[in-house]
């Protein structure tokens, strides 16, 4: 699936979109950034609430296909202006951390 579809199934609001046409291997959700580092995947869609610059550092190293900042969390201008400096999809939702990996696991 790509991060396009990700967003017109899961309605998602796009904050930066440098690759919707990216393929989304899979999922992670988790806010402890170290945690994050050591788990997660090449090409998951990484599911916070972490909405820090940090996160798009983590998102770097492991190369997600996108963040998705859930919650409807606050988003710095830092983050937007960052997130499209780095090419970093980035999308955010209202739904809760467990309501989009449920949603995203049907999906995938």
């Amino acid at each position: 699936m790509t991060v396009n579809k990700a967003i017109n199934s899961l309605s998602l609001e796009i904050i930066n979109l440098t690759d919707g046409d990216r393929n989304i291997d899979g999922g992670y959700t988790g806010d402890l950034l170290s945690w994050v580092m050591g788990k997660a995947f090449y090409g998951d869609a990484w599911i916070t609430i972490m909405s820090n610059v940090n996160i798009l550092a983590v998102s770097s190293l492991l190369d997600f296909s996108c963040i998705i900042l859930a919650e409807n969390v606050e988003i710095s201008d830092e983050l937007k202006a960052m997130a499209a400096q780095k090419g970093i999809n980035l999308l955010r939702s209202e739904k809760s951390s467990y309501t989009l990996c449920t949603e995203l696991g049907k999906l995938l």
